[in-house]
């Protein structure tokens, strides 16, 4: 596989959308030499075809804010491989999204959910609306605006969005609200993330953070090591953050830092449980200030403005926000502080700089395509349930979910041990998603 030229290609076809191009770059220097092993696959194109979406909608959202004034968006969905099987992944509101960011997201999420074991191909969507210091009402009227658009290109065995940044429970059930009023159709798993009482399935809200925490327990196990007592700094206070605190603290660690686009909230003595059920009030609140808990709770946190959590020595690093979040002078400072271990659990949360500099320490190091993957999981055990009109008990659900953890860890192992036994989580992920993805398009035919 020339890796130079097919980057340079895309890069061509695709000016600009840096972020895209990052994702793929990664996967494409992973799997060069597996690929190279398989001539059936560059005969068929199976790379080329691979990294281009199967399709992207674009589309105007229109909708009226409490002032009565007319605002317009812009949403979008990007169906990016269905070759295992429905589209799957989720939807984000924020200010910064655009097609280079949800093309990246869904390239990512097609070898996540390959990596799941479950039958469910790659997908992401979103808009470029901002919930901070909106109301609930204008929440609900863009939501309901934005599905006005999308229904028509979702389905239970079609494609299946989720949450994602800043599309949370009640986004959810706002857009699934008017699913069923436009589609005609309820209970059914179009959308995931749903409430309790109307399809959704036990942990799902938590399972990002908790799927992290079991990925993490397997890869300090395997290295001869434990996450009771060890110092953990995570970042944002979203539901990812929170799932991740809540299991961070039921596994004996010390969750020491949660930060913000302000600046970061240190807790010396460890977040506390009180803590933990605060932080999705701040989500809820639309104000993004992580300075909130310190205020909520003073003399147990204290925020300093505009530090990362990078900045607060840890152990253990979890990025939970955003990709990108951790560039290579914060991964100094980290190894500097003496962290031994990092694991995504944003979607690409660390730069390449980061993770050579972590991978070259080489410090225990996890990508989010493996690390995050139990949130699609959970999703996909949610439309496994609605789909049979049932719903399993909690226990039911982790134990699920523990099995599916601990099989993407073991297939991390098997594709990225070296020789000298340091195992490379990111070419193990990749290497791992690609092989299931690459034969089902082989087997497939071209299409």
């Amino acid at each position: 596989m020339d890796v130079k030229k097919l980057m340079s290609d895309l890069e061509a076809k695709h000016p600009g959308e840096k972020e895209y191009l990052q994702a793929v770059h990664e996967v494409l220097e992973s799997v060069s030499e597996i690929y190279d092993q398989h001539p059936e696959f560059a005969k068929a194109k199976i790379i080329e075809r691979m990294v281009e979406p199967d399709r992207v909608f674009t589309f105007r959202v229109t909708w009226v804010d409490d002032k009565g004034e007319v605002q317009t968006n812009l949403g979008y969905r990007v169906q990016f491989n269905g070759a295992i099987g429905p589209y799957k992944g989720g939807l984000r509101f924020h200010k910064a999204v655009n097609v280079s960011m949800l093309k990246f997201l869904g390239f990512e999420q097609t070898f996540k959910n390959a990596l799941t074991t479950l039958p469910m191909g790659g997908g992401k969507g979103g808009s470029d609306f901002d919930p901070v210091g909106k109301s609930d009402a204008e929440i609900m009227r863009f939501c309901q605006a934005f599905m006005l658009e999308l229904w028509r290109i979702v389905g239970k065995d079609t494609d299946v969005p989720a949450g994602d940044v800043g599309v949370g429970g009640r986004e959810i059930g706002y857009m699934y609200g008017m699913y069923t009023k436009l589609a005609r159709e309820y209970n059914v798993g179009v959308l995931t993330g749903k409430g309790m009482t109307w399809g959704g399935s036990k942990i799902r809200p938590e399972a990002t953070g908790f799927g992290a925490l079991y990925f993490v327990q397997h890869m300090l196990e395997k290295a001869g090591k434990d996450i009771k007592g060890k110092k953990l700094a995570l970042s944002g206070f979203g539901n990812v953050a929170w799932g991740a605190a809540l299991k961070t603290l039921e596994l004996g660690g010390k969750v020491v830092a949660i930060s913000g686009p302000d600046g970061v909230c240190e807790m010396p003595d460890g977040i506390t449980p009180e803590m933990i059920d605060y932080m999705l009030e701040m989500r809820a609140s639309n104000r993004n200030k992580v300075e909130d808990m310190a205020t909520k709770f003073p003399g147990k946190a204290k925020f300093t403005a505009g530090k990362k959590a990078w900045s607060v020595k840890c152990d253990i690093a979890l990025p939970c926000a955003f990709q990108n979040e951790c560039n290579g002078d914060d991964a100094k400072e980290l190894l500097k502080n003496g962290c031994w271990a990092v694991a995504e659990v944003s979607n690409m949360g660390c730069t390449p700089e980061a993770i050579k500099a972590f991978q070259d320490a080489k410090i225990l190091f996890a990508p989010g395509k493996a690390v995050n993957a139990g949130g699609v999981a959970t999703s996909g055990l949610e439309m496994t349930q609605n789909a049979m009109h049932i719903s399993w008990t909690e226990e039911e659900v982790d134990k699920n979910l523990h099995q599916i953890m601990h099989s993407i860890h073991e297939a991390c192992v098997k594709f990225g041990t070296k020789k000298d036994g340091y195992i490379n989580y990111v070419d193990g992920a990749n290497i791992a998603g690609f092989m299931k993805v690459a034969q089902a398009m082989l087997e497939q035919g071209t299409i």
